[in-house]
């Protein structure tokens, strides 16, 4: 059993983090470590989990655990690793995006790969530290991927997302309050999101030649989680054409499945599927891509991460259904 320890307990992706890896057949929980709620239960924070009141919250770590997941926030986790030092054959997964770019990512002794599985960009089995990639990024690189890697990217990108109330964290804001959110749309950060660039950089490892010009409106939902992105740029390859490059492309990703049908959220919230929809719309590509943020856009991504670093089956602990109904 791999001895798994959580950084940062109080917010929705550990939630989902935590409830992963209870039903992980390879991995427990050592600790769930937590400075300002220490002694807490785990259930004060997620009502889902009151069946576990061993799971406390504490200021306790154990240095020796073989995975650390860290879920602090963004910019705490360079914080967290100066103040307590692991194992070097501890593997480290970080869900904030302390050491997505490439410039960030030499720390210390460790050098975090950039963990969006379905790129194959590094050998998980090198790998003893991994930056795992933002929600937003995780979708709108999948609609991405195949074109850059086929070496199709000539022309501005173009690309609207929208995601669920989840997305924007467990801390109170004004966008985030019931009254503003229910029956409510809105853009943010329009051509100005900070997942930009890990997008760009990560296309610009397969793409050889100098990407085009990226346009990239977020939007904010009222429902509760996942996200749908909608790709699209000039491009001259036909439908079939392009169907078929995608399905080669992720023919041996286990949970990227290319739809023939049109496709919605709910097929995808509470899993750790992606669905895409590619289409031809006169001269113009049309890639639709659904994810849940906390599950493949997170946690669900971490602990797949976690599964190929130990070579173990990629979809331990996370064979899940949807909530379709």
């Amino acid at each position: 059993m791999l001895k798994v320890g959580i950084a940062g307990g109080s917010g929705y992706v550990a939630g989902e983090l935590i409830r992963l890896l209870l039903e992980h057949p390879k991995a427990e929980i050592d600790f769930i470590y937590s400075h300002s709620s220490a002694g807490k239960k785990a259930s004060d924070f997620h009502d889902d989990l009151f069946a576990y009141p061993e799971l406390v919250l504490s200021q306790d770590i154990n240095p020796q655990v073989d995975v650390l997941f860290l879920c602090l926030g963004h910019g705490k986790s360079k914080a967290f690793l100066e103040k307590y030092h692991f194992s070097e054959q501890t593997l480290v997964i970080d869900l904030g995006n302390d050491f997505r770019l490439q410039e960030d990512a030499q720390f210390q002794s460790r050098l975090f790969d950039y963990g969006l599985v379905a790129a194959g960009l590094f050998s998980h089995d090198k790998s003893k530290s991994i930056a795992n990639p933002g929600c937003f990024a995780t979708a709108i690189q999948l609609a991405l991927l195949p074109l850059a890697n086929a070496q199709l990217l000539e022309n501005e990108i173009h690309v609207q997302a929208i995601t669920g109330a989840t997305g924007a964290g467990r801390s109170l804001s004004e966008s985030s309050h019931f009254a503003w959110r229910n029956n409510n749309v809105s853009v943010y950060k329009a051509f100005s999101h900070q997942h930009e660039d890990e997008i760009l950089q990560t296309l610009a490892k397969v793409h050889a030649k100098p990407l085009p010009e990226f346009s990239f409106v977020p939007m904010r939902g009222n429902f509760t989680r996942g996200i749908m992105a909608n790709v699209y740029t000039k491009l001259e390859l036909g439908e079939e054409e392009l169907v078929g490059l995608f399905q080669k492309f992720y023919a041996d990703q286990h949970f990227v499945h290319i739809s023939s049908k049109p496709i919605h959220l709910k097929q995808v919230v509470n899993t750790n599927m992606a669905l895409i929809k590619v289409e031809k719309h006169g001269n113009k590509a049309f890639i639709n891509v659904a994810i849940d943020n906390l599950l493949l856009g997170a946690s669900g991504q971490a602990v797949h991460n976690m599964n190929l670093a130990y070579g173990l089956e990629q979809n331990l602990g996370l064979k899940l259904k949807a909530n379709y109904f």
